[in-house]
């Protein structure tokens, strides 16, 4: 069973997300655009990524990739283990994709992309430099 693609209000990196019982309301921790490394290949630990949606009407399985675009690999990916039923068009609902060990061959362009039922709607730029050196030249 499908509905209409839902729409991304918002998509965001962060460090972590916490979610508090009871309330179910959402804390993102450590929110950034971008990182750096001081060396490739190079290994990041953890993050997560929330999304915040509406104008979903059906059943979805949604899934999150993250993309190399140079090579258009995908070199991390998440799904949600269960559907989520959406009801009503109007009301938000929230995702969240904690993924682990994601392995960055080069510094480049990525992208997060999230899918619902095998339809693309979002996506969210992500830069991966090197990171500078310290160290001041000689004679400075």
């Amino acid at each position: 069973m499908t509905g209409p693609i839902p729409k991304t209000n918002a998509m965001l990196v962060c460090d972590y997300v916490i979610t508090e019982q009871g309330t179910n309301k959402k804390s993102l921790i450590g929110v950034f655009e971008n990182i750096s490394a001081g060396k490739f290949p190079c290994t990041h630990p953890s993050l997560s990524v929330y999304i915040k949606l509406t104008e979903g009407n059906g059943v979805y399985r949604f899934r999150l990739e993250l993309v190399e675009l140079k090579s258009d690999r995908i070199i991390g990916k998440g799904e949600l283990p269960n559907d989520v039923t959406m009801r009503n068009p109007r009301i938000a609902h929230e995702l969240v994709f904690n993924l682990r060990s994601l392995r960055f061959n080069q510094a480049g362009d990525y992208e997060f992309r999230i899918f619902a039922n095998d339809r693309i709607f979002g996506q969210k730029a992500f830069v991966v430099s090197q990171a500078r050196s310290k160290e001041k030249p000689e004679g400075q």
